[in-house]
Order: structure tokens, then C-alpha cells, then sequence
């Protein structure tokens, strides 16, 4: 009792003081390995040796890198000169090319907070030129953006893959449906809350011209996705891809970036990842030693008889980790859940790869929740907006991808249709 109790104080000042999540988890796998385990401290060192040691997680530092570089050159103004280009002939149209702008570079870039900057810092001034309220243009970008977070190649499904051993290309390919879904949910409501605005003349020769300067752009997901799903390359060698077809068109084909912004996106890129896979390894360590003890099982079995059904799992899920996403961002929420959660699923007749889905679906919404919603903060240093102001801005959208979260929770063929 007396060392839980010190562990949970320790914990918690640690919390108030500010600490990042690597010296928390740290304490508690310390803690957890010299009371419950051999009392070897250096064996989580040793653990997450043999658990990190999987060829899929090379695909993470890869994705991000590839994102890095797109985000940084060429390739989203001109995706979104095609999306305004084809939209122009409906009535709001340029609401529509913005939710489209967002949900292709997301499936280029696969980062939701990318998406944000990238395409809002064109889009924004756009919309609000065009007359658009600022109320739509900071909840549509704010929440468009998080679409990088369920489409493919998605970090955080990478993530749950690794943390549940559940095959990375089938959550690539489960994330297709829901993605599409809260596209068209956003679309629709976008057509309807700016149904006013008059729509353009369609112009066949721009469309053309802005087609084939983003045809390079609109290969990328298909060229990544496709080889995947053909089987000419893993999921890894598709992150491998990425980068390499990345630096070939945005320095040989848009030549738009030089040796300077190459150098300054690897240095991005590496700080980000130096933060990113300390608390990944100490996470997998973790794993390896909840397994050994059986914890997970422990939990089935405690939780079982309480949730005895799988709709009464879900709901009870659902609820918990949309609460979580509040206070937590999704990697720390990821690597310290999945492990836990997913058994309880499995147990319970989820399928791993639809549970993944649900997931990460719950924890995108907690984007654009107060106190710590990441799109918020970026958006308010982005737009130079009022935090509250764009909080209240993302209401309706908010309510929109709850939609599609219960959608996607209680129809598991949309997220599995593609898989099985």
C-alpha cells in the first residue's frame, strides 16, 4: 500500500511541476520493475531493446520526415489551387475546397497538425476575403486538419500498431472508410451553412492547368497506399518511398527547395523524433513487463462481468477516451492505453484493427477539446485568434465527428469493408 501511495504522490508532483511525460513514465517503470518485477531497474533497458525491435517502427521517423518536407515546399498550394479550381462551380465552393484541401494533403502529409499550417495559412486569409464568417473558416480548418490523424499513412495508427501488434497496412486501409465519412459529414455541412454564396463560372483551362501542376502531389497517396495494398512494399519501405519521392519532386521536379530548407526540415525533424522515441521506448518496456505480469488479462477478467456486452464496452470506451483526449495527446494516450484496452475489446468480440479505429478516432476529437486541444493551441498562435473564440468556432464540427465516431463504432464493416 505505502509504496503505491508514494508512487501515485511522486507521480503527481511531478505532474504539477511540469515534467514531460518521459520522466513520469520512467518513475513508474522504475518503480513498477524493482517492487513488482526482478528488482533489475536495468532490465527495461533490455525490454524495450527486444520490443522496439521491429522493422515498422522505422516507418515512423520516415513519415514524419516525408511530411516535413511536402509541408515545407511546393506541393499544398498547389493541391489546393486543383481542390479551389474543381469547387469553383458550387455554390460555396471555396468551403468545399478547403475541407478537400485538407483531407488530400493530410493523406499526403499523415499529420493533422501539418494539415492545419499548411493548408490554413493559404486558405484562411481566402475565406475571409471571400466573405466567409470567421466563425467557418477557423472550425472548418481547425477541424479538417485533424483528418491527417485518421487517414493514411497515419503516425498514430503506426503507433497502435506497434503497442497491439496489429498489422499496420490493415489500419491503413480500415482508416479509408471513416475518413471518407467525416469528409463528406464536413462537406455537407460546409454546403449548408454557406449555401448563400454565389458560385463561380467553371473554368476548364485553369482546372487543366492547376491539374497538372499538382499531379506530382496527387501521386503521393496513391503511389504509397497502392504499393502497399499490391505488395510490392511493406508498410516500412512505403515510409522509405515517401521521403525519397518527397526530395525527387519538391528539389528536381518544383525545385522550390534548396539545401538550406532540406537542412533546417532534418533538423525539425530529428528534435521531434529525440522527443518522440524516448517515451516510445520506456512505453514498450512498459508493455513487455504489464504482458509478463499479466496485467492485461487481470483487467479482462475484473472487467468482464461488469461490461457485459459489447455495446456496453464501446459506449464505456467511447466515453473514457474522449474524456482522456481533453488532457492527453494521442502518442502518450496510445502508447499508455492500447495495450490495456485492446485486450478488453478482443475479449469482448472487437476486432483489433476496428478497435484501433475507434480509437484513434476518439482521441482525434480530443484536437479540438479544451484545455490541451492541439489544433486549438496552433490555431490561436496561427490565426492570432482568441482561444475561447475558436473553441466555440469547432462546436458544430465537434458534434459532426461525434456523429461519424458513433457511425464508425457501431458499423464495423465501414472501418473493416476494405480489410476483409
Amino acid at each position: 500500500m505505502w509504496p503505491a501511495l508514494l508512487l501515485a504522490g511522486l507521480v503527481l508532483l511531478l505532474l504539477a511541476l511540469r515534467q514531460n511525460l518521459l520522466v513520469i513514465l520512467g518513475v513508474v517503470a522504475a518503480y513498477a520493475y524493482v517492487v513488482y518485477g526482478d528488482g533489475m531497474v536495468g532490465n527495461i533497458v533490455v525490454d524495450a531493446w527486444d520490443a522496439a525491435n521491429r522493422e515498422v517502427l522505422l516507418s515512423i521517423p520516415l513519415y514524419i520526415l516525408a511530411g516535413n518536407l511536402m509541408s515545407r515546399g511546393a506541393m499544398a498550394p498547389r493541391l489546393i489551387r486543383l481542390m479551389r479550381a474543381i469547387s469553383a462551380p458550387v455554390p460555396g465552393g471555396l468551403a468545399i475546397a478547403t475541407i478537400l484541401s485538407c483531407a488530400i494533403f493530410a493523406a499526403v502529409s499523415g499529420s493533422g497538425t501539418v494539415t492545419l499550417l499548411a493548408v490554413g495559412g493559404v486558405m484562411y486569409p481566402a475565406l475571409r476575403q471571400a466573405g466567409y464568417s470567421r466563425s467557418f473558416a477557423l472550425g472548418a480548418l481547425c477541424a479538417a486538419g485533424t483528418l491527417g490523424i485518421i487517414v493514411p499513412p497515419s503516425i498514430p495508427l503506426i503507433l497502435y500498431g506497434v503497442m497491439t501488434q496489429t498489422s499496420v497496412a490493415d489500419l491503413f486501409l480500415a482508416g479509408v472508410g471513416p475518413a471518407l465519412l467525416l469528409t463528406g459529414l464536413m462537406i455537407v455541412y460546409a454546403l449548408v451553412s454557406n449555401r448563400g454564396f454565389k458560385a463561380e463560372a467553371f473554368d476548364g483551362r485553369e482546372v487543366a492547368a492547376a491539374f497538372r501542376a499538382g499531379i506530382w502531389a496527387l501521386l503521393m497517396p496513391i503511389i504509397i497506399l497502392g504499393g502497399i495494398y499490391s505488395g510490392y512494399f511493406t508498410a516500412t519501405e512505403s515510409a522509405a518511398v515517401a521521403v525519397v519521392y518527397a526530395l525527387f519532386v519538391e528539389t528536381l521536379v518544383y525545385r522550390e527547395m534548396g539545401a538550406r530548407d532540406l537542412y533546417a526540415v532534418v533538423a525539425e525533424t530529428t528534435k521531434l523524433l529525440g522527443s518522440l522515441f524516448p517515451v516510445l521506448m520506456i512505453a514498450l518496456s512498459l508493455n513487455v513487463f504489464l504482458a509478463y505480469q499479466q496485467v492485461p488479462e487481470a483487467i479482462v477478467s475484473a472487467l468482464t462481468g461488469r461490461l457485459d456486452s459489447p455495446v456496453a464496452l464501446i459506449l464505456g470506451i467511447n466515453l473514457f477516451l474522449l474524456l482522456v483526449g481533453c488532457v492527453m495527446d494521442i502518442g502518450s494516450a496510445i502508447l499508455i492505453l492500447s495495450p490495456i484496452l485492446q485486450p478488453l475489446a478482443e475479449a469482448q468480440g472487437i476486432d483489433p484493427v476496428h478497435f484501433g479505429i475507434i480509437m484513434v478516432m476518439n482521441l482525434e476529437i480530443g484536437y479540438l477539446t479544451p484545455p490541451l486541444g492541439l489544433n486549438l493551441i496552433v490555431a490561436m498562435t496561427a490565426f492570432r485568434e482568441d482561444f475561447w473564440t475558436i473553441c466555440r468556432a469547432v462546436l458544430p464540427f465537434l458534434v459532426l465527428m461525434l456523429v461519424g465516431l458513433i457511425t464508425v463504432s457501431f458499423w464495423p464493416g465501414l472501418a473493416l469493408g476494405l480489410v476483409r
